[in-house]
């Protein structure tokens, strides 16, 4: 009888051990985020062009499921906003430096494919709250601006130096910021990632 005491006590911390570390891989999954942090520039001036892009809120709501439909309207939009802009700077195509805008002539840096991403997908019916534009910071220290998806299944990168559609951890960014998700002019800061340190803007 103690026996059967003991072999079931070692079975539950077993269990009880598994569920922490299903636990902890889910929540790499998943941006860990701050409070609320200042908008980059490009934005904030791409914001004060077309106020109505800025000024949607929306209510804390389910994760998109990320349904095999849904993926493929990602890879699609992805794969054609990739290969049909191409890349210049804003300083070749605007005329300035850190101008943020929709592709004029199929040309465009970072920011502007991911605007236009966005958009794309927001005409196929994806929601505004799961569709999050984040800065980063590459190996080389520049900035860069890419497309987070947020699904049931973690947050997706949409990124125009890489076909592929990359879970965020599989990533080698720096994670500093992102759209908050409950108003499109607001950013809020990503906190420490699970497998390194990530600093974040003020």
């Amino acid at each position: 009888m103690q026996n059967n005491k003991i072999n079931l006590f070692i079975s539950l911390v077993i269990i009880f051990a598994a569920c922490l570390a299903g636990q902890a891989n889910a929540k790499q999954l998943f941006m860990p985020t701050g409070g609320y942090t200042s908008q980059p520039i490009g934005h904030y001036e791409f914001c004060q062009r077309l106020p109505a892009e800025c000024a949607i809120r929306t209510a804390h709501a389910r994760p998109l499921e990320l349904t095999r439909s849904v993926w493929k309207t990602l890879v699609d939009v992805n794969n054609h906003v990739n290969t049909t802009i191409i890349p210049k700077t804003d300083m070749e195509v605007w005329g300035q430096e850190e101008y943020w805008g929709y592709p004029v002539k199929g040309e465009g840096d970072c920011d502007d494919m991911v605007l236009e991403k966005r958009r794309l997908l927001l005409e196929r019916g994806i929601p505004v709250n799961d569709l999050l534009i984040t800065v980063v910071r590459l190996q080389n220290g520049e900035g860069h601006a890419i497309l987070t998806v947020t699904t049931d299944l973690g947050d997706f990168i949409l990124d125009n130096l890489e076909p592929r559609i990359l879970l965020w951890t599989d990533t080698d960014y720096e994670y500093l910021k992102r759209q908050s998700e409950l108003h499109t002019g607001r950013w809020v800061s990503i906190k420490e990632r699970p497998d390194e340190y990530v600093g974040s803007v003020k």
